[in-house]
């Protein structure tokens, strides 16, 4: 899975930080110590972590993953980070 989003609300961030959905990779899941939820009134599940997202954004550095693009949509803002399947150049 080359792409991860990264979201969380900007009055919490100190956290949870979203870091995926429920067909999200779940061994990266593990690695990042996420959770799968759901909160009430949503129909689908979604991975969380209690860390700020610096934490989580460090994690998925480590992990060879990079930031290509943040944006804020209405009081969320959103990491898109990409890493290279082997055997491809980014």
């Amino acid at each position: 899975m080359p792409y991860i989003l990264v979201s969380t609300s900007i009055r919490l961030e100190n956290g949870p930080t979203n870091v995926g959905d429920e067909h999200s990779d779940k061994d990266i899941m593990e690695k990042l110590g996420a959770k799968l939820v759901q909160h009430k009134g949503n129909p689908f599940k979604e991975y969380t972590v209690p860390d700020p997202p610096r934490i989580v954004l460090d994690r998925l550095e480590e992990l060879g993953y990079t930031v290509v693009n943040a944006c804020g949509i209405g009081q969320t803002i959103v990491w898109t980070l990409y890493k290279p399947l082997p055997g491809t150049t980014g």
